[in-house]
């Protein structure tokens, strides 16, 4: 999604702080049909690969496959849990709307559906990726409270000018990250566990790298926005995310990563904790245009 499709002003009929209504009663049968298909789809897909944190978040906010979860029951067992509610939004909001909603454990989710001819791509989160792929995590205390710290780390972030640095720990983590767990790696990222395509490659495709966690290395390394990603990071656990975000400075870090080169996203650097060293074929034959949702 580029800038350019992020609004400057909430769009007629938002709140000053961006949210909707979810209208979830003029939901049409089409649209909640598509829900269903994604839904059973990922739900017999996932099981041995993504993460149990994920699983028991799936399971305890009951994202049935009677169609589009109405939000306001969903928040109900979600404020009980962490203390989260998910809030609807017309689009992508500006940044610091958007750690604003983070830091008060509010998250955006957006309210459209994708059409029957987009279930594998997408240009713009939909409900399904938001909910379905973002909010079953957030049934977690821990993962919650990381969620949180990275709102207020991105309000901090924006003042300091390293925005970009920061988006990429967001990417790497709550977008497409790996876990590893006594079985294997497992998949709690929301741009994985919500595309049928992606939770194949991610765990299966020789072709990416899978490299061990560390923040300064993720902030360093830029992501794939358009295709299956070149690299993955591997958490140990969730209690990794919340300590880096509440036990680290990140004015020095900052002043270091000012002086600091990207590292091209295939490399490998001798530092790397390497889970696998991929092949990079899927990425030198060219990808594909899009990849799924």
């Amino acid at each position: 999604m580029s800038a350019d499709a992020i609004l400057k002003e909430p769009p007629p009929g938002a709140r000053p702080d961006w949210t909707i209504d979810q209208a979830w009663e003029r939901y049409s049968d089409a649209e909640h049909q598509v829900w269903i298909t994604l839904y059973e789809r990922q739900t017999a897909l996932l099981p041995g690969r993504a993460a149990d944190p994920f699983l028991k978040g799936l399971d305890a906010l009951d994202l049935h496959r009677t169609g589009i979860p109405d939000f306001a029951r969903i928040n109900e067992e979600l404020m009980r849990l962490t203390g989260w509610t998910v809030v609807a939004v017309p689009g992508l909001a500006p940044d610091e709307v958007f750690f604003d909603h983070l830091a008060n454990r509010r998250f955006p989710a957006g309210q459209f559906i994708r059409k029957p001819d987009e279930l594998d791509y997408l240009q713009e989160p939909d409900v399904f990726h938001d909910v379905f792929g973002h909010v079953p995590m957030l049934t977690d205390p821990t993962f919650a409270d990381y969620m949180a710290a990275y709102g207020e780390g991105g309000r901090r972030a924006l003042g300091m000018g390293h925005l970009h640095n920061l988006a990429r720990l967001y990417w790497y983590t709550v977008e497409f990250g790996l876990m590893q767990s006594a079985e294997g790696l497992r998949i709690y990222g929301a741009g994985i566990v919500s595309s049928h395509a992606e939770s194949l490659f991610a765990l299966d495709d020789p072709s990416p790298n899978r490299l061990g966690f560390d923040l300064e290395r993720v902030m360093r390394t830029p992501y794939r926005i358009d295709d299956f990603q070149q690299a993955y990071f591997v958490i140990p656990g969730l209690q990794t995310l919340l300590d880096v975000t509440t036990q680290t400075d990140f004015a020095p870090l900052y002043a270091r990563l000012a002086h600091a080169k990207d590292i091209p996203i295939a490399e490998i650097e001798p530092s790397d904790p390497v889970f696998t060293l991929g092949t990079q074929a899927y990425a030198r034959a060219g990808g594909r245009t899009g990849k799924a949702a």
